[in-house]
C-alpha cells in the first residue's frame, strides 16, 4: 500500500506562483505513473497533469498547459506541480494520484491510490 501526502496549497494573487509536493511512502514509485486532479466547488474533480514513473512522458489539460509543469524526483518519492501564472479558475483542492498500472492516464478510474488534497486559492 502507498500513502501520499500533499503540501504547498496557500493563498495567491492571479498571475503569481505555487509548487505542489506529493510524497509517497510505503510502496513507492516504481513502474507507476502519477496524476494531479483537482476539484473546484461545486464541480466535479478533473485532470490536471500525469507523469510516468521514469518523468520521460507527460500529458496536461488544455486549461493548464503552458503555465503548470509536472515533474517526479524518484530518489525523494516525489511529485510536484510547478504552477505559474494561476488564475482565479484554478482555485481547487489539488489531489496527488498513483496508478495501479501501466502508462499515464488522463482518466480518474485508472488511479488507484490518493492523497487528501491540498487548498489552492487563487485571489483576483
Amino acid at each position: 500500500q502507498v500513502q501520499l501526502v500533499e503540501s504547498g496549497g496557500g493563498l495567491v494573487q492571479a498571475g503569481g506562483s505555487l509548487r505542489l509536493s506529493c510524497a509517497a511512502s510505503g510502496r513507492t514509485f516504481s513502474n507507476y505513473a502519477m496524476g494531479w486532479f483537482r476539484q473546484a466547488p461545486g464541480k466535479e474533480r478533473e485532470f490536471v497533469a500525469s507523469i510516468s514513473w521514469t518523468g520521460g512522458l507527460k500529458m496536461y489539460a488544455d486549461s493548464v498547459k503552458g503555465r503548470f509543469t509536472i515533474s517526479t524526483d524518484n530518489a525523494k518519492s516525489t511529485v510536484y506541480l510547478e504552477m505559474n501564472s494561476l488564475k482565479p479558475e484554478d482555485t481547487a483542492v489539488y489531489y496527488c494520484a498513483r496508478k495501479l498500472s501501466g502508462g499515464i492516464s488522463s482518466s480518474m478510474k485508472d488511479y488507484a491510490s490518493w492523497g487528501q488534497g491540498t487548498q489552492v486559492t487563487v485571489s483576483s
